[in-house]
């Protein structure tokens, strides 16, 4: 996972809150709001906290990292499909 792109103090971040959110909204750039010089909170895209989701579910099942870890293996056997075999 990238690093933090940017600290901003809580009290820059109340005035560069439209420009901060279109930052993030347009790259994958995370930004710490930081309170007493102590980073407080984070502001990152929709799409960017959804993939987090996303990735914490897919860790959380057990089943699904078993085949996803077989799928690795299968790659790196070259054991693949081309499309037409696939369909």
């Amino acid at each position: 996972m990238p690093a933090i792109e940017q600290f901003v103090a809580l009290n820059q971040a109340k005035t560069r809150l439209p420009d901060m959110l279109n930052a993030v909204e347009d790259s994958d750039d995370t930004i710490a709001i930081t309170k007493n010089g102590v980073p407080a909170a984070v502001l990152l895209s929709m799409a960017r906290f959804e993939g987090l989701l996303e990735t914490i579910e897919i860790l959380a099942d057990a089943d699904l990292r078993r085949q996803l870890g077989q799928s690795a293996q299968d790659v790196m056997a070259g054991r693949l499909l081309d499309a037409d075999e696939a369909f």
